[in-house]
């Protein structure tokens, strides 16, 4: 199992820049924030491409992947709502969602139906609304840029929305995974 390649060691990057954005944005150095969090925005395509491109998708990766851009949102999102910059509803609706995501699978895979970690499609419309109002919302305090309220409200009720979807996408495949028949019982 190869375990450092470009791609994994880029994801392992972005899983590392999380705490750091994290702090940047509870310190109020939202500038510094924001291209950091840019940059590891980026990193999640580059990642992927070079992952498909080099051919070195890896166990590791499929798994590293995921955790840096779940813990990048989700600490970012924190970051904001105990800032008391984003509404405390969009907090929970996002660290629920992946929450719920890691304990469905922990709970098939205790049912002995693990399921192959694929993101559906609403989910990478789901992480890509996520990072898009993060920038916007980075953009607007690193550079002090005053936007209208209700594109920020609009915003906010997008995201909520995709991550809702999302997060029903899931469990709706999980209810499909463990209605099958699991094969014959010895």
């Amino acid at each position: 199992m190869q375990l450092f390649n470009w791609p994994n060691l880029i994801s392992l990057a972005r899983l590392l820049s999380a705490p750091l954005v994290f702090d940047l944005i509870l310190t109020s150095r939202f500038q510094l924030a924001f291209w950091i969090f840019l940059v590891a925005a980026i990193s999640d395509g580059v990642d992927g491409f070079l992952a498909r491109h080099l051919k070195s998708r890896t166990k590791v990766g499929s798994i590293l992947d995921p955790l840096a851009d779940k813990t990048l949102l989700v600490g970012s999102y924190l970051a904001l709502g105990i800032c008391g910059i984003i509404p405390s509803w969009l907090v929970t609706i996002v660290i629920f969602r992946d929450v719920m995501i890691i304990g469905g699978a922990i709970f098939l895979f205790v049912l002995a139906k693990p399921i192959e970690i694929q993101p559906l499609w609403i989910s990478k419309i789901n992480t890509a609304c996520q990072i898009l109002f993060m920038v916007m919302i980075l953009i607007i305090g690193a550079f002090n840029l005053g936007f209208d309220p209700l594109f920020i409200s609009l915003g906010q009720w997008c995201v909520g929305g995709v991550t809702l979807c999302s997060g029903a996408a899931y469990v709706i495949v999980w209810v499909q995974t463990m209605v099958k028949p699991s094969g014959p019982l010895m």
